[in-house]
This record gives structure tokens, C-alpha cells and sequence, in this order.
């Protein structure tokens, strides 16, 4: 639940526009919205800043409506991360102010889009293959507040596609690099950048690749020294990249 939300129940209680007991009730949902099959975190935003995100990978279209409707009542800015195609375009449908974003996966509400990080965030990917995790990286970045920018197929097969655009690796404050494979280059950029680069390995590659697995290590083995996140796990690099901009 947002903090305005609270602080717009509390003003019109001081008004005597509402009464204790109808405060009360607006508020009862706190600390969570219990739905039985979901327990919404209605605080987190009070707590971190940033509100709950809803996971939508295994979660039905009657799951997840029941979820977005009252968080959209109370005004919620609203991110779904995982969301299927088909579920996407229904739910477009449903709520009409909606975004569904097919390649990201993601379904989103959001109507400020003012900037809150101190800096810009990029993201980075190695190649085409990695797009859909880079584009929910992006998506959540930017859902998030930050001035986001992109950096698509600039992996270490043609490395003169990355070095092209060392002006623009030079101005970020915090870098997402993405990529499957052998997983190198976020080594390559955090070798040559003095801000923190997240590494996100994903499961594009060949039989030897272990769907993602040799990536992860050669990421944690680095020795340029990055944060690494799980395989696929774009929302997660995006979420740690808003916290470090925002510092």
C-alpha cells in the first residue's frame, strides 16, 4: 500500500471528513491484503521504498485479477514479472490502463513515471538470444524510476560492437549486463568500468551451456569483480540496480 495512500486516509481523518472507525476499516488490510490463495504485502513500500511485485509465473488469470483489482483500487502502481501471452492480453483487456509487454513478460500499471534514481541505469546484452531477460531488466528498471538505457547484441564474438559505445558504458552509475553462453562479457565491462556492474546469466546456449549453469559460474568466478544474479533473473538485477541508484 502506497505511503500517500496512508497519509491521504490520515489527512481526511483530521479534516473529520471520516470517522476513527471508517480510517480504521480503509486500513484494516494492514500488514497484508490476505486474498487466501495470496497474501499481499501492503507495507513494503512504507518499509523499502519500492512496492510488492507480483511473481506471475504459476499463477492463474483468476489468481492474478483478484490480485490487481483492489491494489488498483487504492490507486497501487501495479508489476507483474513472468506473465504468459495469453494471460497478458486478457488482463490488457481487463484493466484498460494496463501495459503488456510480450517480450519482458511483464504487465504493468504505472502513471508517474518521474525519475527517482540518482543516475542512469544500462542495460546491457550479449546477444539477440538474451533479449527477453534484458527487456525485464529494462522494464522493471524503468517501472522503477530510473533514467534506463539500453545496449543490445554487444557480446565478445564481435567485442568492436562494445567498445563502440564506451561513452555510453563511462556515463552509467549502475550496469546490468546480460547474457547466456559462455556468459563473459559482464567480466570484459566490469574490467574496464569503476562503477558496480550486476551480471545476469541467462539459459541461452548449447548442450554444454547446462541451460544457463556454465554462465552463472563463469560469472561467479570472475575476477573483475560484479555482483551476479540467478539464471534468467532479470527483475532481480533491475530491482538491486534501483536500490544502488537511489543510494
Amino acid at each position: 500500500m502506497k505511503s500517500s495512500f496512508v497519509r491521504d486516509v490520515l489527512e481526511r481523518l483530521r479534516r473529520g471528513e471520516i470517522s476513527v472507525e471508517e480510517a480504521l476499516e480503509e486500513l484494516r488490510d494492514f500488514p497484508f491484503l490476505d486474498l487466501e490463495h495470496t497474501k499481499l504485502d501492503t507495507l513494503r513500500e512504507l518499509r523499502k521504498g519500492i512496492p510488492e511485485i507480483i511473481y506471475g509465473e504459476g499463477k492463474s488469470l483468476e489468481e492474478l485479477l483478484e490480485i490487481l483489482r483492489p491494489l488498483r483500487a487504492r490507486g497501487e502502481d501495479v508489476l507483474v514479472t513472468r506473465v504468459r501471452r495469453e494471460i497478458g492480453e486478457v488482463l490488457k483487456t481487463d484493466l484498460k490502463e494496463g501495459v503488456y509487454d510480450s517480450i519482458a513478460r511483464c504487465f504493468y500499471l504505472k502513471e508517474d513515471f518521474s525519475i527517482k534514481g540518482k543516475g542512469t541505469v544500462l542495460v546491457v546484452s550479449a546477444g539477440t538470444s538474451d533479449r527477453s531477460v534484458a527487456e525485464e531488466a529494462y522494464v522493471t528498471s524503468v517501472f522503477l524510476g530510473n533514467q534506463t538505457e539500453r545496449l543490445y547484441d554487444v557480446g565478445i564474438a564481435g567485442i568492436h560492437r562494445l567498445t563502440a559505445h564506451k561513452d555510453l558504458l563511462k556515463k552509467a552509475r549502475v550496469i546490468i549486463c546480460v547474457a547466456g553462453m559462455e556468459g563473459a562479457l559482464p567480466s570484459i565491462i566490469a574490467g574496464v568500468v569503476s562503477v558496480p556492474v550486476l551480471g545476469v546469466p541467462t539459459s541461452c546456449g548449447y548442450g554444454a551451456s547446462f541451460s544457463g549453469l556454465a554462465a552463472l559460474l563463469t560469472m561467479l568466478n570472475s575476477c573483475s569483480t560484479l555482483a551476479v544474479f540467478n539464471i534468467d533473473n532479470g527483475f532481480g538485477a533491475a530491482y538491486f540496480a534501483t536500490l544502488i541508484n537511489r543510494l
